[in-house]
């Protein structure tokens, strides 16, 4: 079973970068589809992030596009997300996910749903 953990979230000033990390384990599909999202109070789930495991194929929301990194490291079995530029809007419970698929990525897939979550890391920005 896919287990993700969370870590890095945290208090910083606008302007400023954090760096999220996603531990996975149980992970033995062919590729994954894993993705970051977000969730502030009062609004819905936001998807910022999104990446293949296998090829490393990224795709970004409009809102971080620039700012926000993913990236993975397959050996230590951890997702990444650099956020740099951090605005207060981008305070939120961060999450990342992942779900198995087969074949060549699609873009699509990071619309899909999600089998596996992790429980969140909190990120609050300070103006």
């Amino acid at each position: 079973q896919v287990q993700m953990v969370e870590s890095g979230g945290g208090l910083v000033e606008a302007g400023g970068s954090l760096r999220l990390s996603c531990t996975a384990s149980g992970l033995t599909a062919l590729d994954y589809v894993m993705r970051w999202f977000r969730q502030a109070p009062g609004k819905e789930r936001e998807g910022v992030a999104c990446i293949s495991w296998k090829s490393g194929i990224a795709s970004y929301a409009d809102s971080v596009k620039g700012r926000f990194t993913i990236s993975r490291d397959n050996a230590e079995n951890t997702l990444y997300l650099q956020m740099n530029s951090l605005q207060p809007e981008d305070t939120a419970m961060y999450y990342c996910a992942a779900d198995p698929f087969l074949g060549a990525f699609s873009a699509e897939y990071c619309a899909g749903s999600f089998a596996y979550w992790g429980r969140g890391t909190q990120v609050t920005v300070s103006s």
